[in-house]
């Protein structure tokens, strides 16, 4: 009897301490989180649910909330984060190869989008090392939705009528100005703090803004009376965790991209899906089979000029590529190299 005492004393000691090994012996970093909304919005609930996950793999991460995205990457610059999620247009500053994902036209659709992040999570030795700049290293990718042209007046339904418009594009990513303005619109300087301000009150005529903008800023204000959403998929916003890769060893950083894809992908989805539903059908404006292609071979156009000026990466370009042409091999760019 003291014997099998003993021995379950023992197996719970054993129990209690491998439940409480991975908290006590968790290297503490601080990981700061661009949401919009804030400590009640869903990418930061979503990295409450990753920061969980973590210390299981050793990490104890503090999560630091931020409405501002510029501050929050320039703390990361500053070493204030040891790591930082902020949006891909915002991290191609730190990685060009992840931070072109966000390019124009480039990612069509979801299936797209799914097919990259598995790739780009896949510990490929021909992929992983691009994860890598500088001090920095890309740990998780997720989607944020994709972006559509946001319009006060339905009339702004094809190519040519967009010249003349002015549209908020912002300041820190040059593709969106340059794209602007190929097509003759007036691009207007602005931030996330303040463009779906100047839409709302039309200050602008159009912004570039993903679906889950449409309620969370409230952007069905500019589009009354007479506007709304151009169905053309321009881009796909993502999340990246962008980390200061000495902070983290290698096997957090491939497990993390790993969780990412596995876990975070899918729920990115429902939410995005959600706020798809959100949308009433009167807001969407279709545009005709002639005018998407006039748009595919402009979105090509210009990703091929900004990639040659150095804005959008060559070999992500090329990925992209290689992967709309998979699943979709009749498209006409894929009779060509030119990307």
């Amino acid at each position: 009897m003291r014997y099998g005492k003993a021995l379950i004393a023992a197996a719970a000691s054993s129990l209690l301490l491998g439940v409480s090994a991975p908290a006590i012996s968790a290297e503490k970093r601080t990981l700061c989180v661009f949401d919009i909304i804030g400590t009640s919005g869903d990418m930061y609930n979503i990295m409450r649910d990753y920061r969980t996950a973590a210390i299981e793999q050793g990490y104890d991460l503090e999560l630091k909330a931020y409405t501002d995205e510029n501050i929050a990457a320039e703390d990361l610059k500053a070493g204030q984060c040891d790591a930082a999620a902020i949006t891909g247009i915002r991290g191609r500053q730190f990685n060009s190869y992840t931070g072109s994902l966000d390019s124009i036209g480039a990612i069509p659709n979801y299936d797209a989008l799914r097919t990259v992040v598995q790739v780009l999570a896949s510990e490929s030795p021909r992929i992983t090392p691009n994860l890598r700049s500088g001090s920095y290293e890309v740990m998780g990718i997720a989607p944020m939705g994709a972006a559509y042209l946001f319009v006060k007046d339905q009339a702004i339904n094809n190519v040519n009528a967009l010249a003349g418009k002015s549209i908020a594009v912002m300041e820190y990513d040059a593709a969106q100005g340059k794209m602007a303005a190929s097509v003759g619109m007036s691009p207007v300087m602005s931030d996330i703090t303040n463009f779906a301000g100047r839409f709302n009150n039309h200050s602008v005529d159009i912004c570039f803004a993903p679906v889950m903008a449409y309620s969370a800023l409230e952007l069905y204000k500019g589009m009354e009376p007479n506007g709304g959403i151009v169905d053309y998929v321009l881009g796909q916003l993502t999340l990246q965790v962008i980390a200061r890769h000495n902070k983290f060893d290698s096997e957090f950083a491939a497990w993390s991209r790993s969780y990412f894809f596995n876990s975070v992908f899918d729920r990115a989805m429902r939410i995005i899906n959600s706020a798809n539903n959100e949308i009433e059908d009167k807001w969407w404006i279709e545009i005709a089979d002639q005018d998407k292609l006039r748009y595919d071979e402009m979105m090509r156009d210009a990703r091929i000029e900004l990639t040659e000026q150095g804005i959008y990466n060559k070999d992500m370009m090329s990925l992209l590529r290689n992967i709309r042409c998979r699943l979709d091999a009749a498209r006409a760019e894929c009779s060509d190299q030119r990307e």
